[in-house]
């Protein structure tokens, strides 16, 4: 059925489930669906913000959790580049109050790098342009260092966007991992803060980044264990959405949540008039990325409405196979010319449409010929690497 993303954030809301698991590909909605349900159960008011934050009912992590941290360069002097961090309630409250600060920086040294420091900084008295004390309230900026194994360090150094989002995100899981403590304990009197008395649901949108295999493994594996450490008895308690693009973390999470009996997962889907679909998967099978690729492309075939990034998914189930059958090149794949010899043609332009260096070349439509090569492939595929798609 098609659905605006506001139907979809009040089918998540009355589901009533523990956890609800979402795949969707990248630009399916899966940030907007985030906004639209902390809209839904939080929308803005006229009150101050610190009276909403002192009343908060969803806490979420998505693109715009990051717009939290901005870099200072430093353009004038090129020497102290810094991470600022906008003033908000949550992370003074488990940087500051709670001293989760060298939580987070373990967290985000174990899926870096240890020689990579996060300092957070203490208050101090600075300046502006005008000759205007500023105070600078601690836990505000964070400065990164490098220590390279030759007592020699790199200090204030900018890190890599996705290091930032490693950061933000142990800042963010320190963060979850203060709330599910705080809200086991049943008697709100007992609370170390009333902070989240009404937080009902935690709404989590991507939090891989670029993340290894292995480590990632070990991150769902850990937010797993502290979801299922959240105390949900008789249909009440908090309640977490998860959304991602990354089929392992996704069937990973599956296989964690399973044995829950308040879980559910799906697949967002984005059709081409703009709507969308919330699409139920049975609990009891695992899903099957590859193999839903390949309907994909067949889809795309049937219908003529082939694209860009169908090149790319080709390509993906092209590498992933070859990786399975033990072959070095996912170009050994291709099917040869009548000589025997492999077929630069096809190589070309799969490399061409699934791996544009120029952003003009971002927005071309595959031609026509472009299309018949792909048509082909996908038609070959069955025959070539036996991927048969079981009947239901």
């Amino acid at each position: 059925m098609n659905q605006t993303l506001k139907q979809i954030a009040e089918q998540l809301r009355d589901a009533n489930k523990k956890v609800q698991l979402i795949y969707a590909f990248n630009g399916a909605g899966k940030t907007r669906l985030s906004r639209e349900f902390k809209e839904l159960i939080a929308p803005k008011s006229d009150e101050s913000e610190e009276a909403e934050e002192r009343r908060v009912k969803v806490l979420y992590y998505n693109a715009f959790t990051e717009d939290l941290f901005y870099w200072d360069n430093d353009l004038d002097g090129d020497a102290e580049r810094k991470l600022k961090i906008q003033p908000n309630a949550y992370t003074k409250w488990v940087l500051q109050e709670q001293g989760q600060d060298q939580n987070a920086i373990t967290h985000f040294q174990h899926y870096t790098s240890d020689k990579l420091t996060p300092r957070f900084n203490e208050e101090y008295i600075t300046k502006d342009k005008d000759g205007k004390k500023i105070i600078v309230k601690a836990f505000s900026e964070v400065t990164f260092s490098f220590e390279r194994g030759n007592k020699e360090k790199s200090e204030h150094i900018k890190i890599s966007k996705g290091e930032e989002s490693n950061f933000i995100w142990a800042i963010f899981y320190s963060l979850i991992d203060q709330v599910v403590g705080v809200l086991n304990e049943p008697e709100s009197v007992n609370r170390e803060t009333d902070l989240f008395d009404l937080l009902e649901y935690i709404f989590i949108d991507d939090p891989v980044s670029s993340l290894d295999e292995n480590h990632l493994i070990e991150m769902a594996v850990h937010v797993a264990e502290l979801i299922t450490s959240s105390d949900f008895t008789n249909g009440q308690g908090l309640k977490f959405i998860i959304t991602t693009h990354n089929p392992l973390f996704y069937n990973i999470l599956c296989n964690e949540f399973n044995r829950q009996k308040h879980f559910q997962k799906y697949r967002l889907v984005k059709y081409e008039d703009g709507s969308f679909g919330l699409e139920s998967q049975p609990n009891d099978s695992p899903f099957s990325y590859h193999l839903f690729l390949k309907a994909e492309l067949e889809k795309a075939v049937d219908t003529g409405e082939i694209r860009k990034y169908h090149f790319n998914s080709l390509r993906n189930i092209l590498e992933k196979t070859s990786t399975f059958v033990g072959f070095k090149r996912w170009e050994a794949l291709l099917p040869m010319n009548d000589d025997g010899q492999d077929n630069p043609y096809m190589k070309r332009i799969l490399n061409f449409r699934s791996h544009h260096k120029h952003s003009g070349e971002e927005v071309a439509e595959p031609t026509e010929n472009d299309k018949r090569v792909f048509k082909f492939l996908v038609k070959k595929l069955d025959e070539m690497y036996q991927l048969k798609m079981r009947s239901e």
